[in-house]
């Protein structure tokens, strides 16, 4: 077995060093993405949302914007159809567009980007495309309120 530390870049030990020193016992999420983002010395947060979230985005968006230059886009950018974006008529209505959603967080040189509420398959897309790193703070479950978890503790 080849040694464990060799699988690390040196961005990727200092990636996991700020994750170290910024966990907050006893605080949420949000709490811990600032602290971990201060700590990075990161200044330029990208939200990549579903528009069904677009209420708790600016939620989000009004948390961070004292500490950060923070820029949001919902996933129907471009207004482009499905049937149009997947050559298949009988995809009904706009598209998500995760592919553009990174593309529009990469030009405003953001350096973090935060999944909020993006669709299985849609949030796959939008990670590998996107430049900055990304962490989900919230995942699309209709039927548990965006708590997948809720499913398991029954």
């Amino acid at each position: 077995m080849k040694d464990l530390k060799e699988l690390y870049s040196e961005e990727d030990l200092k990636t996991m060093l700020a994750a170290e020193k910024g966990r907050l016992p006893g605080k949420n999420r949000v709490e811990e993405l600032i602290s971990f983002a201060e700590k990075s010395g990161i200044k330029r947060i990208g939200i990549a949302n579903c528009i069904s979230l677009q209420k708790e985005t600016t939620d989000l968006i009004e948390r961070l914007k004292d500490k950060f230059e923070v820029y949001s886009v919902d996933c129907k950018i471009g207004k482009i159809t499905g049937a149009e974006l997947l050559n298949d008529e009988t995809v009904k209505g706009l598209s998500c567009n995760p592919s553009a959603q990174a593309d529009y967080l990469m030009e405003n040189n953001t350096e973090l980007n935060v999944s909020f509420g993006l669709c299985v398959g849609h949030d796959i897309v939008f990670n590998t495309k996107s430049k900055a790193p990304v962490t989900t703070l919230v995942v699309k479950d209709r039927e548990h309120k965006h708590n997948p978890f809720q499913e398991f503790i029954k």
